[in-house]
């Protein structure tokens, strides 16, 4: 039985966009599921479109998200003699011809098109006018003017083409290098690739490949194109609609396993219930038999959700780590039992980690905040300041080594429950200037974490009675 191989071939032009990264996911899943291998290929042919970094982006993302390959990378680039051989059995065969048209030609046949209103497709002068020559010449598909060309998608069945509507495109470009759908199949084969997972964008593309195994004498291998990825308006996902690059994502505050877990429903069903999948689950419950002919909607409420469910699901010793870096600051000289208090006090509010800077600010910067936002229903300057003033006190009374529940006890054994208003509004507003926010006990309780926990504390309440007195 031929083992399972799949490829992931990327084409260096830019940074891996979502798209990308759930073709990845899919050939990895398919790959483990069924004791397969899975290689990296860089289609690395059209050099002039090539961004530096994209090679190393590719692969840094691929193993930030646990998706090994087991051969590769492998470029295009160096298999340069390889293509030149097979383009020759072609012309020897009359499967492609060497076309010595010049831009301007087929520039005014593209035009002669389009004011036709027809779709481009090549007149095949030079393969009907042989002896033509010139400096620099490409090499195309020879597509048969008649009959039909079958094959079939394990997710969209039997698909057939009239050959007449087909274009003798490019196959080798004047440089000598070859274009995707020649090199695309030569490597295929020659990789034994048994099934090509990719986007459903290439399904057009596919009957030239088709024709190309046929031409060789090669036989094909499983086709499978998944679904388009579109915006909640239901058109082709763009850059502005969510298609960017995956560091993007990553550097929003999205945790790899959440979004490995939703573009794994981007066009995949597992029939059931569940949503929270690893990555163990992915390929224990991946078929191909469950990928969807529709198009996939990428929603960023769901991403979100399943970000902020993984967010709980992390220890906060390690939440505090990955939270780090978006304090919007440098946290590395603040105690991390500190971090992990103020992570901890966030943490079911998070929804993606970049909020963590937001909305903590107040425990690394003195609050600013109208003195009016101290006010507590209709309570007199000289309540407030008497408020402020307990406050103070039980602060200094409380050990730093208090949870919060002790500290709320010691508040509440002093005022009364039935009085707490009136002490911790204007106690959580001089700790935090904000009109919204945690409990005031949670905040002292993160603030007694620091060595001059309660110096911070009482300046802050201070600064309330200092408002207070300018009134």
């Amino acid at each position: 039985m031929t083992q399972v191989k799949v490829r992931f071939a990327p084409s260096p032009t830019g940074f891996l966009h979502i798209g990308g990264l759930r073709t990845a996911l899919f050939n990895f899943l398919f790959a483990r599921k069924n004791q397969g291998k899975f290689m990296l290929r860089i289609e690395d042919t059209d050099k002039a479109r090539e961004v530096d970094g994209a090679v190393e982006n590719i692969e840094t993302t691929l193993k930030t998200f646990a998706l090994r390959y087991d051969e590769g990378p492998v470029f295009q680039s160096q298999r340069l003699q390889i293509y030149q051989e097979h383009i020759q059995i072609l012309i020897d065969k009359g499967a492609a011809y060497r076309c010595y048209c010049t831009n301007e030609r087929i520039a005014e046949l593209k035009k002669q098109a389009e004011l036709l209103k027809q779709p481009f497709r090549y007149d095949k002068y030079c393969l009907k006018n042989p002896g033509q020559t010139g400096k620099s010449y490409v090499v195309r598909q020879n597509i048969p003017e008649e009959g039909i060309t079958v094959f079939t998608d394990e997710v969209y069945g039997e698909i057939k083409v009239e050959n007449r509507l087909l274009d003798d495109g490019v196959l080798m470009k004047t440089d000598g290098y070859p274009v995707y759908n020649f090199a695309n199949v030569v490597d295929d084969h020659l990789m034994r690739i048994t099934h090509v997972i990719r986007g459903e964008e290439f399904i057009s593309s596919t009957p030239k490949h088709v024709l190309l195994y046929e031409a060789f004498g090669w036989n094909l291998p499983q086709f499978v194109h998944l679904p388009l990825l579109l915006d909640n308006k239901r058109q082709k996902l763009s850059k502005r609609s969510g298609d960017v690059a995956v560091n993007e994502y990553l550097e929003k505050g999205y945790l790899p396993e959440a979004i490995l877990n939703f573009i794994a429903f981007l066009g995949w069903n597992p029939k059931n219930e569940q949503e929270i999948f690893s990555l163990e689950e992915l390929i224990e419950a991946f078929d191909l038999k469950k990928i969807n002919k529709a198009g996939a909607v990428f929603d960023v409420e769901k991403l979100n959700w399943f970000n902020a469910q993984y967010i709980q699901k992390i220890p906060i010793t390690k939440l505090a780590e990955l939270a780090g870096p978006h304090f919007g600051r440098d946290v590395s000289n603040y105690p991390k039992m500190f971090l992990q208090q103020i992570v901890q006090i966030e943490k079911e509010r998070l929804t993606v980690l970049t909020e963590i800077g937001e909305r903590t600010m107040y425990f690394f910067d003195n609050p600013e905040y109208e003195t009016a936002l101290l006010q507590w229903k209709q309570m007199t300057e000289e309540e407030l300041k008497r408020s402020v003033q307990i406050s103070q006190k039980l602060i200094e009374q409380v050990p730093l080594d208090a949870q919060k529940e002790q500290i709320q006890a010691a508040f509440f054994d002093s005022i009364g429950e039935k009085d707490k208003g009136s002490l911790l509004w204007p106690l959580r507003v001089a700790l935090t200037g904000l009109k919204a926010s945690p409990g005031p006990f949670e905040i002292i309780e993160a603030f007694f974490k620091l060595t001059d926990g309660k110096q911070i504390l009482q300046k802050r309440l201070q600064t309330a009675l200092e408002k207070l007195d300018q009134v």
